[in-house]
């Protein structure tokens, strides 16, 4: 399968919007996952696209910018992997580890690059303030939009456009005389997300509250396995019995995601109560009907 010309239009459009919505719009249109999901409808297989935006989103859970920093680009890594996993056939974990994380690695030289770019408008924008010139301070603050928009939209259009030829030859190499090392990069691709949790436990304060830790993942191995034996027993009921109609489900991440709410409320409630009080101000009384106080008498 080939991207057709569409498909790389419409994924160099959305390179471009992601970074100003993280920037300055803020509707998480700007993460790995919602960039996996774009992307996988683009391409047509939005399992994939989820699978690689969800992999790169937990990679790069811990990862935050402070002040100025630049980070690596997970959006434009999760456009292109799940570009390159769908038109090729690609293993996803594989693609996660071969593709996604190379890119956004790479792609932090053009972040930089961007914001070099958009000095020179910041500099427009302090002359037409001591000039009270308001129409161009809003006209060269939108034009500062254009190198953080290009920063992403030419180098994730020239490799859809012209990089799809050697991802393909590699992903023959790494299924062929490369094989060990491809399935290296598979096991690779599945581990990463570890890595994001084990930053975020670092800055987290797992010390003073390792006791929910403790018994979040306790909880959530215990009901995970509860859940998967019971799915297991009604397949295998459902499969002797074929006038059998109910559905056994494994547990929703969105129950254990509602545990770890639910704990992470407790905590926060108690450390709201052992907070020290404001003093209360004493009241005065604004009576105007000329009662006598008591050291009045």
């Amino acid at each position: 399968m080939t991207i057709a010309w569409w498909q790389i239009l419409l994924l160099t459009l959305y390179a471009g919007y992601q970074i100003l919505d993280e920037l300055q719009i803020n509707s998480s249109a700007g993460s790995a996952v919602f960039a996996g999901l774009i992307s996988g409808l683009v391409m047509g297989d939005l399992k994939t696209g989820l699978y690689i935006g969800g992999m790169m989103q937990l990679t790069i859970l811990g990862v935050g910018t402070f002040g100025g920093a630049s980070i690596i680009d997970a959006n434009s890594g999760t456009i292109l992997a799940t570009a390159f996993a769908v038109s090729v056939g690609m293993d996803p974990k594989q693609a996660m580890a071969a593709i996604a994380v190379p890119v956004a690695a790479l792609m932090i030289q053009t972040d930089i690059l961007g914001r070099f770019a958009n000095t020179y408008f910041a500099h427009k924008i302090d002359k037409d303030v001591e000039n009270f010139e308001y129409k161009k301070i809003e006209r060269h603050f939108l034009m500062g939009a254009i190198s953080w928009s290009l920063s992403r939209m030419l180098p994730v259009f020239l490799a859809l456009a012209f990089g799809g030829g050697l991802v393909s030859k590699v992903v023959g190499y790494l299924n062929g005389d490369l094989k060990w090392l491809g399935d290296g990069l598979s096991v690779a691709g599945a581990v990463l997300p570890a890595v994001g949790f084990a930053i975020l436990l670092r800055y987290l304060p797992v010390k003073k509250h390792f006791a929910y830790l403790i018994l979040g993942f306790v909880i959530t191995a215990l009901l995970t396995t509860l859940f998967g034996n019971i799915q297991l027993l009604g397949t295998s009921v459902a499969g002797l019995d074929k006038t059998l109609v109910a559905n056994f489900n494994s547990m929703p991440m969105l129950a254990i995601a509602l545990i770890g709410l639910a704990l992470a409320y407790i905590s926060y409630k108690r450390s709201d109560a052992d907070a020290p009080k404001a003093p209360q101000q004493p009241q005065v009384n604004n009576n105007s009907e000329g009662e006598i106080e008591d050291d009045e008498l």
